[in-house]
């Protein structure tokens, strides 16, 4: 079951935290980025591609939010020892995260299984999936010793319901709502970190240009509209919400 909720966030909403947000040079990584820092949050900016990085940075301090810092990271291509250097950096400069964003992902081909190309299935794995979970392993010390902490995980309709020619994104988005799951679960009455899932539904973004090039980029919401779950998730007004799949917008009426 999900749900979905409309959430107007305080301007204070995230002053003090810190918080990483994966793929943050574009599309929906940037939105929240640029949300998060204009709600008080200090943003931690990881992506593959340091020029996007370097724009949001600038934007950020242009619109006086506190000043942010940046990762670039190729996440096909790191090892989990990578991850383990990035948490050390952390630690050092901030001592404590309060948030992670994990919304670096990559769509792969728009085909059957049968005609799946397998390094492109293994690329789309190792960064939908296995940089999520190396990322978590290594952040997971430094989340713990927030006083109030959020992660939250990008889903997708296809990784709620199969359908054909997804192929390895849908596959690895199943996977995502399993790791939110399980981790939560672990969590649950252990720690003070919630764990949760946003579907963000169609945005407009380069992925989703991709994956419809025939679509009207004007007939579907820009990043900076769906960004009350992203608030909501991340500040004080979900405590005690874990394990659940959250949509950023509301269901299509019939």
């Amino acid at each position: 079951m999900t749900c979905h909720i409309e959430y107007h966030a305080p301007k204070d909403l995230l002053a003090g935290k810190t918080i990483v947000v994966t793929g943050a040079g574009s599309g929906i990584g940037r939105g929240a980025a640029l949300a998060y820092a204009a709600h008080g949050a200090t943003v931690v900016l990881m992506g593959r591609t340091l020029s996007k990085l370097e724009a949001v940075y600038d934007e950020i301090e242009k619109a006086g939010g506190p000043q942010p810092a940046i990762i670039p990271i190729h996440f096909e291509g790191a090892t989990y020892h990578d991850y383990e250097l990035i948490a050390e950096k952390l630690g050092e400069a901030f001592g404590v995260l309060d948030g992670i964003l994990f919304n670096a992902s990559v769509l792969g081909q728009r085909t059957t299984l049968g005609q799946y190309d397998v390094e492109t299935w293994n690329q789309v794995m190792q960064v939908n999936v296995n940089s999520h979970f190396y990322l978590t392993k290594a952040l997971l010390p430094l989340l713990e010793r927030s006083a109030d902490a959020s992660i939250i995980y990008t889903s997708s309709s296809v990784g709620r319901k199969g359908r054909a020619y997804w192929g390895a994104y849908a596959i690895s988005k199943f996977a995502t709502e399993g790791m939110m799951q399980t981790l939560a679960d672990e969590l649950e009455n252990t720690t003070r970190i919630r764990v949760n899932s946003i579907n963000p539904g169609g945005t407009r973004t380069p992925m989703r240009a991709n994956a419809y090039p025939a679509e009207n980029p004007l007939d579907v919401r820009a990043p900076e509209e769906i960004m009350g779950t992203y608030l909501f998730l991340m500040g004080k007004d979900s405590q005690g919400l874990t394990g659940q799949a959250f949509d950023a917008q509301p269901p299509k009426k019939a």
